[in-house]
């Protein structure tokens, strides 16, 4: 080992998430390229560092930080340096001469210990000397604190917040209850707060412990789905997790509850608790929905010639039920189409844009995600948006949005496409921008998989019965045809599909070995499928169950990426999780990010427009790699294009096989579906059917025909605990 002492000239990189840097350090006016974890460090400073000299193939001699510890300076050059390197705000190079000049080699301790004494110094008022001093106390509490809270073994990054947060009442409060910080600071699970206070003593029956763990809990199952636990089902998870007596979490419970913090419910089956966001967001929900279902006139006579006409002139049939699912949407304030693939949904909306342009209303189009904006603006020849673009997602706050009472949309009617995907939150705020005198229509198919987030909200609504709901179930003449909607209808209702091949567009290739799927599925996605449907391999989506094992996945995403876009001295990588994102990947968003800023560029690169927000399961393709800053550019679907930062990256991942969850909303060529054994609780008909339905030209299952033919037999579903169609029940009977 070799040992260095100098200063830092300046500081190249730094990953603010695990503090890795590469720095200059200046070393008896000699550059050195240092190399290394610094848990805290900044231009100017006085470091000794041991370790060793290392040739780097690509930025040549650097040396590699074993260890570090930040020194005071100890002569009047090594101070003056200090202080001119704008360490300290409002003294510069001149400033830093005249203080050096007065005090010598005890300008450090002066500044800290006698800052009265710097008003001495021409052009240093008593107003600038308590700055400085308190920038110099600041320094060393953030320098002490930064060291205490990653020996917590706390991310560099985190530690950041956490001081931000506290700044010197950090001490205090981790000594007193660590469990604050899930509250205060964005990405402090309970997890991470309850090993922290393990750290610092703190025992399994802290009344802190508990309740924070009931919210974790909480939150977990909204994660799951659920708006609510029954609190039996609270109780005895809180208390597996805490690993102490449901007695204990009795108490804390009715504590939480009295604080405000839950909202505890009963219904028929007994008591439930709900984190109060949730509860208040399902109400207000179930109280504006009910204000906008307001009567547009009744169905007569000379709405049904209007609406004949219309399907007439654009060589469109409707049958009775889409004829009467016109005129509700029409004639009423909140309306509900639903059906399966092939079934004239778009036929609906399609007259229903007719309609409302001849009666001199202006109509907007919306869906949860790009993919599904797209598909509907290419269908109708109407300009759609996401619902969160449609909101004027962005502001100060997460997840702000333009449009909201203050700021209504101004439109005859709202029509939603895909409602199946949309959560309660986002289904909040896009009621809050809508007023009574709206019309609100609603398109989806009931029978997908529920949203990513919170609630069911489609199911919800038509469960109410308190709305105009048309269920569409005709398989029209032209969708016939298609095998994918003939199977995608039989296996909503249970029935067995054929897997002989005589297809032309659903295809089954039996294996039962993984290894042999995996191969299979390269040999479809590189070589069979993409002249057969007319596209890009990239454009073939492999979907799977789940995301751990062989055929997860995680593990489908190596091998494709092997595969597809293998590795290069052309293509730049980055390290992200325990892969590479490089050059050329196809990658999706996993989770919202409203701050995110994102612009669309035209012809010579001029940008035509930008904004903020990007959302769980937009996917779009690695544009940029720039490895000496740690950043990437990704282009989405939608030619937003986004410059993500290493700490980000966390929020992208492979996309060349998606989960079948994460598919909702999306419409691919060809679908490859590797179905070979999974959990039974998994391994269901709506999971299956809704695979089935994200192909547009092609299925191809590879796998065991006995999973295939269990799934569609196995008809259960996990329960989500949700409350919104007994909410809409109770203000529909208040009104």
């Amino acid at each position: 080992m070799t040992e260095l002492k100098g200063y830092v000239d300046h500081i190249i990189y730094r990953n603010a998430e695990n503090g890795y840097t590469v720095l200059v350090l200046n070393v008896d006016d000699k550059e050195k390229t240092l190399t290394g974890v610094f848990r805290s460090i900044e231009e100017g400073e006085m470091i000794r560092v041991t370790g060793e000299e290392t040739h780097h193939a690509s930025y040549g001699e650097q040396f590699k930080v074993q260890n570090y510890e930040i020194v005071e300076p100890e002569d009047i050059v090594s101070i003056e340096r200090y202080l001119s390197s704008g360490a300290i705000k409002g003294v510069g190079p001149t400033m830093a001469k005249r203080i050096v000049k007065a005090f010598g080699e005890d300008a450090l301790r002066i500044m800290d210990e006698e800052p009265e004494r710097l008003v001495e110094i021409k052009g240093i008022s008593e107003r600038i000397a308590r700055n400085i001093a308190e920038q110099m106390r600041e320094k060393r509490g953030m320098r002490k604190a930064m060291m205490h809270l990653q020996d917590l073994g706390l991310s560099l990054n985190l530690s950041i917040k956490i001081y931000a947060q506290y700044e010197n009442k950090v001490f205090d409060i981790l000594r007193t209850n660590p469990y604050r910080l899930v509250d205060d600071i964005p990405g402090v699970g309970f997890k991470t707060a309850d090993e922290i206070a393990r750290k610092s003593g703190f025992g399994t029956q802290s009344p802190f412990r508990i309740r924070s763990g009931i919210l974790y809990v909480l939150s977990m199952a909204a994660g799951e789905g659920h708006i609510y636990l029954p609190a039996s089902i609270l109780k005895e998870r809180s208390a597996s997790l805490l690993e102490v007596d449901r007695a204990d979490t009795e108490a804390e419970l009715d504590n939480l509850i009295m604080d405000g913090k839950l909202i505890s419910d009963l219904d028929e089956g007994g008591e439930n608790i709900f984190l109060t966001l949730g509860y208040y967001v399902e109400l207000d929900s179930a109280r504006r929905l009910s204000a906008l279902d307001d009567a547009f006139g009744t169905p007569s006579a000379k709405i049904e010639k209007t609406i004949d006409k219309i399907a007439k002139k654009s060589g469109l049939e409707l049958d009775e039920k889409q004829k009467e699912a016109v005129i509700m949407a029409a004639t009423r304030g909140v309306s509900v189409i639903t059906g399966g693939p092939g079934t004239g949904k778009t036929t609906i909306i399609k007259i229903l844009l007719e309609y409302f342009d001849r009666a001199g209303m202006d109509v907007l189009l919306a869906a949860p995600t790009g993919r599904a904006a797209k598909r509907m603006s290419e269908a109708t020849g109407y300009e759609a948006r996401t619902i969160h673009r449609m909101l004027e997602v962005g502001g100060e706050q997460i997840s702000a949005f333009g449009r909201d009472e203050d700021e209504p949309l101004e439109a005859g009617a709202v029509i939603i496409d895909e409602m199946s995907m949309v959560d309660i939150y986002l289904f909040h705020a896009l009621l809050k921008a809508i007023t009574p005198g709206t019309r609100l229509i609603m398109v989806g198919d009931a029978s997908q998989l529920p949203s990513v987030g919170p609630g069911t909200v489609l199911k919800d609504i038509i469960a109410s019965g308190r709305f105009g709901v048309a269920v569409l179930d005709k398989i029209f003449r032209q969708a016939a045809l298609s095998d994918i909607v003939v199977n995608a209808h039989r296996i909503n209702v249970g029935e067995d599909i054929a897997l002989d091949n005589s297809s032309r567009d659903f295809f089954f290739l039996g294996r039962d070995d993984s290894s042999v799927i995996i191969e299979g599925i390269v040999y479809l996605v590189t070589k069979k499928l993409p002249p057969y449907v007319n596209a890009k391999p990239f454009d073939i989506q492999v979907m799977t169950p789940m995301r751990k094992g062989i055929l997860g996945v995680e593990n489908l995403n190596k091998v494709l990426q092997e595969r597809l876009n293998p590795p290069s001295d052309r293509k730049g990588e980055i390290a992200s999780g325990d892969g590479v994102i490089r050059l050329g990947d196809k990658v999706m968003q996993i989770k919202n990010n409203y701050q995110l800023e994102w612009e669309i560029t035209g012809k010579y690169n001029l940008v035509i427009d930008r904004g903020q927000g990007i959302f769980n399961g937009d996917m779009g393709t690695v544009v940029e790699v720039d490895k000496s800053s740690g950043t990437l550019k990704v282009e989405f679907d939608d030619r937003r294009c986004v410059s993500y930062g290493l700490a980000q990256l966390d929020e992208l991942e492979l996309a060349y096989a998606i989960t079948i969850h994460k598919s909702q909303g999306s419409e691919y060529p060809a679908v490859v579906l590797p179905l070979l054994t999974g959990p039974s609780m998994l391994m269901n008909r709506n999971l299956l059917y809704t695979a089935v339905t994200r192909a547009r030209q092609c299925v191809t299952i590879i796998g065991s025909a006995a999973t295939v033919r269990s799934m569609i037999a196995n008809e259960h579903q996990q329960v989500r605990y949700t409350a919104l169609a007994r909410r809409i029940v109770e203000v529909s009977e208040e009104i």
